[in-house]
């Protein structure tokens, strides 16, 4: 059986819809519909798509939701504040009428999974249509170590609209990108370590990673169950605010961290150390949002140091335990007569190697095929050390010196795109939160030589009001000195 991946062609642009309000839009407004809403955005993916290739899987259901939802409004029944809003899925994500390839030519052919994700399952509840789902890394940047983010057999490349010929990041690469690209204002990732922040931060959108276990993991293609989480990408802090309360089932209405933007009461941790340095233009970025955030009357703790988690390997002998137990419990969810093991999978990529296995290789398949499950010693002492290495770190820092957040650059500027050699990751700020199961926050905070870069707040477990709280004012503050965040040109970066 062969395979097609999709191709990205130029295209010729026009204006970008500015969408940031659709919700309260929606709301208030009597002439504009769901129906035209999804219309709208449907023409801006079959315009803009095929040069950024953010999405793998349109739903032709979409209008039809859309007009389903219009009726209800009309009848008084709205939702909720995203009712008939649209909203992009990652393609790790179960859906119960679309694929869930995880970016795999191994499931591309499997029937759909039998229902939707517990959090899929919340977005349609609130009244969301689901725009289509997005391409990603695949199997989320957990097959191979020279991997590229943004590309999968089934879904191709996924380009950064800021500059076509570098990075969208990973692995939600399609969330992030389509997101910048005026695709949708609303995409669902997931990270185990810095999927969600770092595509946020190389398409300067908004991207918040959760506490693991507050947005449900069920109906998630997983890696770990000590790291997985999915979360919002949205174009505004408000709009990730309103999408996660809706992920967590309403429990806690985020929102409410928008209304204002006087730190006053706040203590802001800065560490630096190996969090800087890696990149001379985001560190300044990254001073300049310091000033801002002072401005905004914070206390500014600078100089503090988190050391580097020591749990590399650690990290790497519980993901790789944990993928081939979560995996298999995922796979046997779908379908009969598709693959059941991850040995299943890497004799598929052996099988189809011309198209799965073209441009890097499946070592760390193949290291947590050979693992011995969870009791083994190596897991129990590696989940022990990896977790330690988290959350002592960030907890002791923050209780040490009185902090209620701590801030830093989040990823490199976007690298240039090498299917041979893999990603070019300068640096990050993601690993202490991934080994925590800690909440994380990238929101942009300016350019650098025309690329969009981030800035990270993290804090302890179940801090996301706080989070977003910092994050809001900060956003506010940068607009009102700098003016609105640029679009993307959807050109090629000298």
């Amino acid at each position: 059986m062969s395979f097609t991946a999709r191709t990205t062609r130029s295209v010729s642009l026009t204006r970008q819809p500015d969408l940031r309000n659709s919700g309260r839009i929606l709301r208030v407004s009597s002439t504009l519909s769901s129906v035209a809403l999804v219309e709208e955005l449907q023409g801006r993916i079959r315009e803009v798509d095929p040069s950024v290739n953010a999405i793998c899987t349109p739903n032709p259901a979409a209008l039809t939701e859309a007009a389903r939802l219009d009726t209800e409004r009309d009848e008084g029944r709205v939702r909720g504040p995203l009712h008939g809003v649209p909203v992009l899925v990652k393609d790790n994500i179960d859906t119960a009428d679309l694929p869930t390839t995880a970016g795999s030519l191994a499931l591309a052919d499997q029937p759909p999974p039998p229902a939707d994700a517990p959090l899929v399952r919340r977005l349609r509840e609130a009244g969301c249509v689901i725009l289509g789902k997005t391409n990603l890394s695949e199997w989320a940047n957990f097959r191979g170590s020279a991997s590229s983010s943004g590309w999968s057999a089934y879904g191709g490349l996924t380009r950064n609209p800021y500059a076509l010929n570098r990075s969208a990041g990973g692995s939600s690469s399609g969330s992030g990108a389509a997101v910048a690209a005026g695709l949708a204002d609303y995409a669902i990732g997931t990270e185990t370590n810095g999927s969600i922040v770092c595509p946020a931060a190389l398409n300067g959108v908004v991207g918040l990673k959760p506490t693991v276990g507050l947005v449900p993991q069920q109906g998630i293609v997983p890696i770990s169950h000590s790291q997985d989480t999915a979360g919002p990408m949205t174009k505004t802090v408000s709009q990730a605010a309103t999408l996660l309360s809706v992920l967590t089932g309403g429990q806690t209405d985020y929102i409410e961290a928008c209304r204002g933007t006087d730190l006053s009461n706040v203590r802001i941790g800065v560490p630096r150390g190996p969090l800087w340095g890696y990149s001379n233009g985001l560190d300044q970025v990254t001073e300049r949002a310091l000033e801002l955030l002072s401005q905004c009357g914070a206390t500014l703790v600078d100089h503090l140091s988190l050391p580097t988690p020591g749990g590399d390997e650690d990290q790497l002998q519980v993901l790789a335990h944990e993928l081939k137990v979560d995996l298999a419990a995922y796979l046997a969810t779908r379908a009969p007569g598709g693959p059941e093991t991850l040995d299943d999978l890497i004799a598929f990529n052996k099988k189809h190697a011309d198209q799965e296995l073209q441009w890097f290789g499946q070592e760390l398949f193949e290291r947590a095929a050979a693992t011995d499950g969870l009791s083994s010693p190596v897991y129990v002492a590696a989940r022990l050390t990896a977790l330690r290495a988290g959350r002592d770190g960030i907890d002791n820092l923050l209780r040490d010196n009185q902090l209620d957040a701590l801030v830093s650059p989040a990823y490199s500027p976007a690298w240039a795109i090498d299917l041979v050699n893999g990603d070019h990751v300068l640096g990050s700020s993601s690993s202490h939160a991934a080994l925590a199961g800690y909440p994380l926050l990238s929101v942009p905070s300016g350019v650098v030589s025309g690329l969009p870069v981030g800035l990270t707040i993290s804090g302890t477990a179940r801090s996301e009001v706080t989070l977003i709280r910092l994050a809001h004012a900060f956003e506010t503050a940068r607009i009102v000195a700098d003016g609105p965040f640029p679009t993307p040109e959807f050109t090629q970066w000298a």
